[in-house]
């Protein structure tokens, strides 16, 4: 079965992107041995936790302050983006700046956050929008294929495993499924926009030197990176996903050119 980018908005942007922060944790963690480097993710950001539920109306120490968000945060060419679709996402944001908070000793900008989470949920429907405008659909078993993908990659023997893992911290099997269409979505509308992502072998190895040359930087002296054969799908995997990111990026520069965006903010 195929579906539209349409159908399926509402799960793509809220709950996709929580599933992402699942996923990308889950990658980081089990790739810690041997990955070429940390931020391989095609998300720029890092990953922020889980538990979504957290929040509160009138804030805490355990979650953000929700009070006053309307229930239109944002509206992209007609289409609203919901208090729904942004209130999962701000919360898992919010929680991973607390992390990055308690060892600063600074409280999160909760102003700055709730930019950055309505930010993401924008740009997200703008490549949505385009790539419905394109045709492009995403298959049932283009989401299997990725996920059984993502699930080599976290060395983990099936997509099934990789779903409960991600379920043990707190997402449903639909969220993730989410993303990942979210995922596949994006790299169909950049292949459509700029050709197949196919790195060379030249870029590869320049990755790897520079890889090599920031863990000499860090002092990590007593890790060795592994060699370039035993690394390679992973460097191929970031290096495509820096690509996708690129691209990904100039497009949402255009299209927020075009775009009639309202934040309720």
């Amino acid at each position: 079965m195929t579906h539209t980018m349409r159908t399926h908005r509402t799960v793509r942007t809220a709950a996709g992107a929580l599933a992402a922060a699942a996923l990308l944790s889950l990658t980081a963690c089990s790739g810690d041995d041997d990955a070429p480097a940390s931020g391989s993710s095609s998300s720029a950001d890092p990953s922020p936790g889980s538990d979504a539920d957290a929040g509160s109306e009138g804030g805490s120490d355990s979650g953000p302050d929700l009070s006053g968000i309307p229930d239109v945060v944002a509206e992209v060419n007609g289409e609203e983006v919901t208090k729904d679709e942004f209130v999962p996402i701000y919360e898992a944001t919010f929680q991973q700046a607390s992390a990055q908070a308690q060892m600063g000793g600074q409280a999160p900008d909760e102003e700055a956050l709730r930019k950055q989470a309505v930010d993401d949920l924008v740009d997200t429907e703008l490549l949505a929008q385009e790539a419905e405008s394109r045709g492009i659909t995403v298959s049932d078993d283009a989401v299997d294929a990725e996920l059984e993908t993502l699930a080599e990659q976290n060395q983990m023997g099936s997509a099934e495993e990789l779903l409960e893992a991600v379920e043990k911290q707190g997402l449903s099997q639909e969220q993730a499924r989410a993303q990942v269409e979210t995922q596949v979505m994006v790299e169909q509308l950049v292949a459509d926009e700029d050709g197949p992502i196919e790195p060379s072998e030249k870029e590869l190895r320049a990755l790897y030197a520079q890889v090599k040359e920031q863990q000499a930087q860090s002092g990590q002296q007593g890790q060795s990176v592994p060699p370039f054969a035993q690394v390679r799908d992973q460097l191929e995997e970031q290096a495509r996903t820096q690509q996708v990111g690129e691209v990904a990026g100039s497009m949402l520069e255009d299209l927020r050119k075009d775009a009639d965006i309202t934040i309720n903010l």
